[in-house]
């Protein structure tokens, strides 16, 4: 039997445990720390047949059976929420916008979130607290100057949010401790 825990959230010292996207926020501006948001899924079993929603958990993006959650680390990678999973039909700036995360910066402190190519756009709806990575302007002929400094600010904004993808894989491949002859023997 393998143990329960004791108590949802995430707790990031002593008396500070994190339950909600809001609680998150408020402990990212009270320490002046940059936030890095990410959409991951995960595959599940297709639904029996007959069950109603059972196409809307078809992911677009991977042609598969998945769920999805959006996991907030901080920018030493440290998972500090991960929301409950939803269909993976939804795209990752909806998903966003619908667990208001959007209302959270607009109305709370003044935070910066790191966030991938799919937020494109919130940054304008939160006074650019999420920053996303710099659009390209698709130009004829650019100039070499031009792509240079394109892939540099790409390359630096990636290398700042890469920890995200460390917490999600984290969370990924977390096993649980095996159980203890106590608790296997009740």
């Amino acid at each position: 039997m393998r143990p329960l825990l004791a108590e949802p959230g995430c707790t990031v010292g002593p008396d500070v445990q994190l339950r909600t996207l809001a609680e998150v926020i408020d402990h990212l501006g009270a320490g002046g720390q940059t936030g890095i948001i990410d959409g991951t899924e995960i595959r599940v079993r297709h639904p029996a047949a007959g069950r109603k929603g059972r196409n809307k958990i078809i992911s677009g993006k991977n042609k598969q059976n998945a769920v999805k959650s959006m996991v907030v680390t901080d920018s030493e990678g440290r998972v500090l929420w991960c929301s409950p999973a939803s269909p993976a039909s939804c795209a990752d700036i909806t998903h966003t916008r619908q667990l208001g995360l959007v209302k959270l910066l607009a109305d709370g402190p003044a935070v910066e979130i790191l966030a991938d190519a799919g937020y494109q756009g919130l940054g304008a709806q939160t006074d650019g607290r999420v920053v996303t990575p710099p659009h390209r302007k698709f130009e004829k002929d650019a100039s070499d100057w031009y792509e240079e400094m394109h892939e540099r600010q790409r390359k630096a904004h990636s290398s700042r949010r890469i920890r995200v993808e460390h917490g999600i894989a984290h969370l990924k491949n977390r096993r649980l401790p095996p159980a203890t002859s106590a608790a296997a023997s009740t």
